[in-house]
């Protein structure tokens, strides 16, 4: 008799990976529940809670609930290197990093698995809301990441830096329903994670604010805050000509059109102080503290050298839209290896740069020093350093850091 084939299951203490654990059984699987502990760090307060003892025993009392093995794995020196010391390191230097597509990228599918396979395991699982599909190519398989079946909990973005290799190995037990029908599963299973909560905070830390976190590394440091006027001559290059054939564009006209405007205090006016640049990102408006101003007012450019914020007034304020980005060479990721641009090569997809924004229309254009996304719609708030993920429809085909 065939022996069932082994799967590990990342058991947050939350709802969704626990209702995966029971989807899994159903489905025939031999399930292990695995608690992943990445944050222990004293020196750091998150908050007078200790959220990873709560959520660790909540998915000690699920496993035991389901009736399958358990046990936690401390991942936290690997969180630290591979995520809370890169996160410092971009905030420090004005960028914007997304800790939650690192974490899937870097802990749970690299990490995670490779635990996962030291028990012997054909597949990692986790609750995610997004699915997975496969086809043959020339024999070969050919994996694809596709959004969750609802629309207000896809976190495919999430998953935007997978590779074939991580894919093969994953499932996505519950990308295939609606969060109302989670808890309604885990509540006819009595168990304890039915009505919990969703986690706002950093992936797998817990209940922390960023700003917090950042504050108790990243020293504060007296600012000034810089009102940038709306018709500055260099707003005029991140315009895309009116009749411009965007394919016949060289590589200066793109870089101007994809490249943020680096600005000067002198460029505006004066309107206050901040406790820190790095604590800012692009399209930010909470935190300023500057009142009167009439319409509301956006960090448009942060100069952490410099420690100078600037800002801009009004949501149409043309330093906070940008209608392309730029991606390095070496930055660029495919999911879908198949179909991956070479220099010269271009192709239409949809894209966006956050999490449950809405897909826009771009234009891939691929050269020999990176990829120039062109948004069909200006882009509110696009910050250095986020990643910018392209669609097929519902398939996520590829992603990258935004320069």
């Amino acid at each position: 008799m065939k022996n069932k084939p082994r799967v590990v299951v990342g058991l947050s203490g939350g709802v969704d990976s626990s209702v995966a654990a029971h989807l899994l059984i159903e489905q025939g699987y031999e399930v292990i529940g695995m608690f992943m502990k990445n944050w222990h760090d004293e020196s750091v307060t998150i908050s007078n809670e200790c959220p990873w003892m709560e959520d660790s025993t909540d998915a000690m009392l699920v496993a035991e609930k389901l009736g399958i093995p358990f046990q936690a794995i401390d991942l936290s020196e690997e969180y630290r290197e591979r995520i809370v010391d890169y996160m410092f390191s971009e905030y420090e230097v004005g960028r914007t990093p997304n800790p939650d597509i690192l974490c899937n990228r870097e802990i749970k599918f690299d990490i995670f698995l490779k635990a996962a396979k030291k028990l012997k395991a054909d597949f990692v699982a986790t609750g995610h809301y997004c699915q997975k599909a496969e086809f043959q190519a020339e024999g070969q398989p050919i994996y694809q990441l596709l959004a969750g079946a609802d629309p207000n909990k896809d976190q495919s973005y999430f998953l935007c830096q997978l590779s074939q290799d991580q894919l093969a190995k994953a499932l996505f037990p519950i990308g295939h329903l609606q969060k109302s029908e989670v808890r309604k599963i885990a509540k006819e299973l009595d168990l304890i994670t039915a009505e919990k909560k969703d986690s706002q905070g950093l992936c797998f830390i817990g209940k922390v604010r960023l700003p917090e976190f950042l504050q108790q590394q990243l020293k504060p440091k007296k600012g000034r805050i810089i009102q940038i006027p709306d018709h500055l001559k260099e707003f005029d290059r991140l315009k895309i000509p009116v009749g411009v054939d965007l394919f016949e564009l060289g590589d200066a006209e793109l870089s101007h059109l994809s490249l943020p405007i680096h600005y000067r205090p002198d460029q505006g006016k004066l309107i206050g102080e901040h406790n820190g640049a790095h604590y800012f990102t692009v399209g930010q408006r909470k935190g300023l503290n500057i009142g009167g101003t009439g319409k509301p007012l956006f960090v448009i450019g942060t100069d952490t050298q410099t420690n100078v914020i600037y800002t801009g007034l009004g949501e149409d304020h043309p330093g906070l839209l940008r209608n392309a980005l730029f991606v390095k060479a070496d930055q660029i990721h495919w999911i879908r290896r198949d179909l991956k641009l070479n220099p010269g090569q271009t192709a239409s997809y949809q894209a966006r740069i956050r999490y449950r924004q809405p897909l826009t229309n771009v234009t891939l254009i691929q050269r020999e020093k990176g990829l120039y996304v062109i948004f069909e719609e200006a882009q509110k708030g696009v910050a250095s350093g986020q990643f910018v993920a392209w669609y097929n429809q519902n398939e996520c085909i590829g992603s990258g850091t935004i320069f």
